[in-house]
């Protein structure tokens, strides 16, 4: 008997994930079926379009009609929870070797991580950064912000922009969560972009030590220019808590 409910309960699967290429389950007529087709997929599709709303805005009917039934036949999600169906449907997107726009992936990774730091169960420590940001304070990049660097400006793409091919530049942003829970973006740099991935490979240190290890990588704008610029840079992020102090976590 477990062994025929098993069989029944992949045909049954089988044909809610691909009707076009499975029959009707036995004893059952094709009209539920198609019913409990309809159910699941539209539960699944209208998810998903919620959490990637730029990505179905840029996609005609047809096109966002096969990338969805695309995932809901052929990845095979490792998780029951609907709150990581964007994840699993990003997953998808980077085994898809041809998609309607180059920038699909990234554009699908800049919506998700919304969504990600959004929900994250992380809450950060009160800090009050008053006092302003020393050289010798030790410093880590806040759990709950991302440093992140992109070929196409992935905050830019709309129905009316829709770039054939990546800029010549990369995009660098910051995405991050406050103190109140919500999630901005800010656009970076790359200098930006290379400080917070020293402050993120070695959380703890002192502000002066990344700015050195800085100024090593690029001499030609000099120790006492990063310096000053660098600490005002610190500074306008622990006020946002996308820096916090070492001694806060």
């Amino acid at each position: 008997m477990v062994s025929n409910f098993k069989s029944v309960q992949a045909n049954f699967a089988a044909y809610i994930r691909d009707p076009k290429n499975n029959s009707v389950p036995a004893n059952v007529k094709p009209e539920r079926m198609a019913a409990y087709r309809e159910l699941f997929f539209n539960n699944i599709e209208s998810f998903i379009s919620g959490n990637f709303p730029v990505l179905r805005k840029i996609c005609n009917d047809a096109q966002w009609q096969k990338l969805t039934e695309g995932f809901f036949k052929d990845h095979s999600c490792q998780t029951p929870y609907f709150c990581e169906i964007a994840e699993e449907f990003l997953a998808y997107l980077q085994t898809c070797k041809q998609l309607d726009f180059n920038f699909m992936q990234e554009l699908a990774h800049y919506e998700w991580v919304e969504m990600a730091l959004a929900i994250a169960d992380i809450e950060l420590p009160e800090v009050s950064s008053s006092d302003g940001i020393s050289l010798q304070d030790g410093i880590m990049l806040s759990p709950l912000a991302w440093s992140l660097v992109y070929q196409y400006p992935v905050q830019m793409i709309s129905p009316d922009y829709l770039p054939e091919i990546a800029p010549a530049e990369a995009t660098y942003l910051v995405v991050y969560r406050d103190q109140h829970d919500q999630v901005h973006f800010i656009q970076s740099n790359p200098l930006t972009y290379r400080l917070l991935q020293l402050i993120e490979e070695a959380p703890g240190n002192s502000a002066e030590s990344y700015l050195q290890q800085l100024a090593v990588e690029a001499p030609h704008l000099g120790l006492d220019t990063l310096i000053k610029f660098g600490l005002q840079i610190l500074q306008e992020f622990a006020d946002k808590s996308i820096i916090l102090p070492a001694r806060a976590v």
